[in-house]
């Protein structure tokens, strides 16, 4: 709003002592201070409201106007009820500084003058934002692009004082403002986005408000396209894919409008977010194709062609046939499998992009096919990615589910789980077929072990680990009761840690020196506790079969 505006409200009792020429400066704010520098709590742009209760003598009045003026607040309003009257020398103090002063009625109370400009303030700031929101809608409806969500949160931040960011299910930062300070940490957007997935999946009406350290950020989901938000729908067919809005503000206490307002964001974001789902078509395509070509026994010349038309499209520019890796991803739910393949394919799509790159476009290299109960990811890695070629470059299995397990493990709840398979790298179509049931047996392995989010690679494929995850599981009880619960049983009654000194003497290959090094114990106390071991057992640690034995057993427990 205008300072004239001030004027025009005989209900404010303000009465102009100077400034005539600067009536038309935008108040952005307000702000009632008696401290004699309070510029460390403007930002410019406000009407200060004070009692005088700094002013000792004529000449703290210069002082404090030059605090103001450099502060770059739009007008000062001085209350008369103090000393009866606005002194002289702060008139003469603002008209030097070209600051607008005005004097307050005794009769008139801060806070009314105070609720009256936040009120405008607020109201015009809304009104303009939506009618931009309006325009930048139909720019992004109508045509190939209206900035992105990053202009709308540029929005945002200039015209309602709100920081925002649009975070991935996974808390990956897809969008932010372009000004006004440092982006939000990679472990706050992980935080955040768990905190969201999880008031999902208790059915929490949004916005969701949230308090780290300090600072309280409000969640709003960003719902893709589809169904009407009004259809009976499992939660579980969104909840791992869906975006979501993080402002940093407590929506707790704003009006409808703002609220409907910041929807209307939402919904904004959700246009990009569905033309990014519609640019993903050729990729999946890519990847379905090539996957049939691989079920129905295609000759690798025949994949090999598909791959050659794949790579362009996933690697634009690139000279040479790239590498080629194969991730298996499957979700189950207890109860059921909704959304069953579109649900992990939407979910690895995210996956496998990078954690610290932002912005919605660096999913463009991956190709996922959605293979009825389960998603199948074709990744490509440059040629020259790895020294020689080596089958060790490209996604790791022990890292790829590192930053986004807890997102993940709160978005599942109590009855989801989350299994995955990471190939080895391989040259050519003849190795993706191998690369392919590779990946498949590696989420197998990962699904033979505890936890909501598991992961397993290629190179657990290359021992007898492998088949742990096909022995049935009374099976596997049995055998670890057997050899492991009359350890457990004498280490409960004696502290003994027998079982502690198991894992580490297999893990040193029998050797009894560094064993005992590792265990910061004297080679006869180790002697002691393995013959203990095999007294107990009835097992002999020097024979190959009950070291390996044991072994499987403590892999299974």
């Amino acid at each position: 709003m205008r300072l004239r505006a001030l004027l025009d409200t005989d209900a404010l009792g303000l009465r102009l002592l100077g400034g005539e020429d600067e009536l038309d400066r935008t108040v952005r704010g307000v702000m009632t201070t008696d401290l004699r520098d309070p510029s460390r709590y403007l930002s410019g742009g406000e009407l200060v409201l004070t009692g005088l209760a700094w002013r000792r003598d004529a000449a703290d009045s210069e002082p404090f106007v030059r605090i103001m003026v450099q502060a770059g607040v739009s007008a000062l309003a001085a209350g008369e009820a103090e000393l009866g009257g606005v002194p002289d020398d702060l008139v003469v103090a603002c008209a030097r500084h070209r600051l607008p002063l005005f004097a307050v009625h005794e009769s008139v109370a801060f806070a009314t003058i105070t609720e009256h400009v936040v009120r405008q303030v607020s109201g015009e700031r809304a009104d303009d934002l939506a009618a931009v929101v309006d325009r930048h809608r139909r720019m992004m409806t109508s045509g190939p692009s209206g900035g992105g969500p990053d202009v709308v949160l540029d929005l945002l931040g200039s015209d309602l004082d709100l920081r925002a960011w649009v975070l991935s299910p996974t808390g990956r930062r897809v969008a932010g403002p372009r000004t006004g300070g440092a982006g939000l940490p990679a472990d706050v957007c992980a935080k955040l986005a768990a905190e969201h997935l999880a008031a999902v999946r208790t059915g929490r009406r949004g916005p969701h408000r949230v308090l780290l350290g300090s600072t309280t950020y409000s969640l709003f989901a960003v719902r893709s396209g589809g169904p009407s938000p009004h259809a009976s729908r499992d939660v579980r067919e969104t909840v791992l894919s869906d975006w979501l809005l993080a402002v940093e503000a407590d929506a707790g206490d704003w009006p409808e409008q703002r609220l409907d307002l910041l929807q209307g964001v939402t919904q904004l974001i959700a246009v990009e977010r569905d033309r990014r789902d519609a640019a993903r078509t050729v990729r999946r395509r890519l990847a379905q194709e090539v996957l049939e070509l691989l079920q129905t026994g295609a000759a690798p010349a025949e994949i090999a062609a598909r791959l050659r038309v794949a790579a362009p499209e996933l690697l634009p520019g690139l000279g040479a046939a790239p590498l080629w890796q194969v991730v298996v991803a499957r979700v189950e739910w207890e109860g059921g499998r909704p959304g069953g393949g579109p649900v992990a394919q939407s979910l690895l799509e995210e996956i496998l992009v990078d954690p610290l790159a932002a912005g919605p476009e660096p999913g463009d290299r991956i190709a996922v096919a959605d293979a009825g109960d389960e998603a199948i990811a074709l990744v490509p890695l440059p040629a020259g990615s790895s020294e020689h070629g080596g089958s060790e470059s490209g996604i790791l299995a022990d890292v790829l589910l590192e930053s986004v397990r807890d997102p993940l493990s709160a978005g599942l709840g109590d009855d989801g789980r989350v299994t995955l398979g990471v190939s080895a790298s391989v040259h050519s179509a003849e190795g993706l077929r191998g690369a392919l049931e590779e990946a498949r047996h590696a989420r197998r392995v990962a699904a033979a072990r505890p936890g909501r989010v598991c992961a397993a690679g290629h190179q657990e494929l290359a021992s007898h680990v492998l088949l742990l995850p096909f022995v049935p599981d009374d099976v596997r009880r049995a055998f670890t009761a057997r050899l492991l619960d009359p350890l457990r049983d004498y280490d409960r009654r004696h502290r003994a840690e027998l079982i502690p000194t198991l894992e580490a003497f297999l893990d040193c290959d029998g050797s009894w020196t560094r064993c005992a090094t590792r265990l910061h114990l004297h080679v006869n106390t180790l002697r002691y506790r393995v013959g203990r071991i095999e007294q107990l057992t009835g097992r002999d640690l020097s024979r190959l079969e009950d070291k390996l034995d044991f072994f499987l057993a403590l892999r299974m427990s």
